[in-house]
This record gives C-alpha cells, sequence and structure tokens, in this order.
C-alpha cells in the first residue's frame, strides 16, 4: 500500500493506493492518529486506487472517524471503486460515513 498525503487548507488528504488490510492499515492508522493529534478536524482519504479493504482497514477508517468526531472533526471518503464501494454496503459503513464521488465533492462536504 502506498500512502501519499498533502494539505488543502485545513483539510489533510490522503490518497490511498494498493490494499488496506491487517498488514498495512496500521501505516494508515498511524498517519492519521498523528495528524488527529496534531489538531486537525478534517480529512479526506481518497480511494481511487484503493484496490482492496479488509475488515482491519475498516476498523481504522471507523476509530479515525470516532476520533474525528471527538475533537468535533469529520472524515470523508471519495471516489471508492464498486467493489470497495460495495465492502461499505455490505458492512452498513456507508450509513455512517460520508462518501462522495470526488477528492472536490469531499473538501466540499467539509466546509474548509
Amino acid at each position: 500500500m502506498q500512502i501519499v498525503e498533502h494539505r488543502e487548507n485545513d483539510t489533510f488528504i490522503y490518497h490511498v493506493q494498493g490494499r488496506l488490510d491487517s498488514k498495512s492499515s496500521p501505516e494508515l492508522e498511524k498517519r492519521i492518529g498523528d495528524a488527529i493529534g496534531a489538531g486537525t478536524t478534517a480529512m479526506v482519504l481518497d480511494f481511487e486506487n484503493l484496490d482492496y479493504i479488509s475488515s482491519a482497514g475498516l476498523r481504522v477508517i471507523l476509530k479515525a472517524t470516532k476520533d474525528l468526531e471527538k475533537a468535533n472533526g469529520r472524515i470523508v471518503l471519495c471516489a471508492l471503486k464498486d467493489y470497495v464501494q460495495e465492502v461499505f454496503e455490505i458492512s452498513g459503513f456507508q450509513d455512517i460515513l460520508a462518501i462522495t464521488p470526488s477528492v472536490n465533492d469531499a473538501i466540499k462536504r467539509l466546509g474548509t
């Protein structure tokens, strides 16, 4: 898995590529945790190039969502491929997470 991160105004954007599974999810969890610890309250996870997500990856996203909510922040996911979207639908996560078609839409949704 590769993670490219950048900041646009007050929003941290993570472009995640490859597989988000038990082997790779600790890296994303650490990066997100570090950003939240540094005061970030707006975050976008760009999954345009995400090929696979496991329950370990879902756990990282759920934890990040809860941690950001405690800090009065929000996270938005975007650009999910159909088969990744299906994992979110089956798990019921699409009902509790904000998901948009693109990074620009995600930033607009955050209002930053």
